[in-house]
């Protein structure tokens, strides 16, 4: 059973920064892409970044130079630093995990930023 824990989420004013961490039961170099998504009421969840198992990233286009993913395997966990934090930003952040065909998901964390 693989799990995932959220941490690292907070109020924030626009223009701050935070750094979000997922830290996962076992090792995350088996897992072939994790990512952060998010969501806010009635809206479907979006896609934020994903790390690849070969290192490659991708992110949403509204995250793009502002947000990074990295992956830290010896300490099983990924990250999400977001910088020059919008209102717009505000959601819960879901950490996911894909092994295969299996999809893992974390509780999620709330993200608030305040104009």
């Amino acid at each position: 059973q693989v799990q995932l824990v959220e941490s690292g989420g907070g109020l924030v004013q626009a223009g701050g920064s935070l750094r979000l961490s997922c830290a996962a039961s076992g090792s995350i170099s088996r897992f072939n892409a994790m990512g952060w998504y998010r969501q806010t009421p009635g809206k479907q969840r979006e896609l934020v970044a994903r790390a690849f198992i070969g290192g490659s990233t991708n992110y949403a286009d509204s995250m793009k130079g502002r947000f990074t993913i990295s992956r830290d395997n010896a300490k099983n966990t990924v990250y999400l630093q977001m910088n020059s934090l919008k209102p717009e930003d505000t959601a819960v952040y879901f950490c996911n995990a894909d092994l295969y065909a299996d999809h893992y998901w974390g509780q999620g964390t709330q993200v608030t930023v305040s104009s």
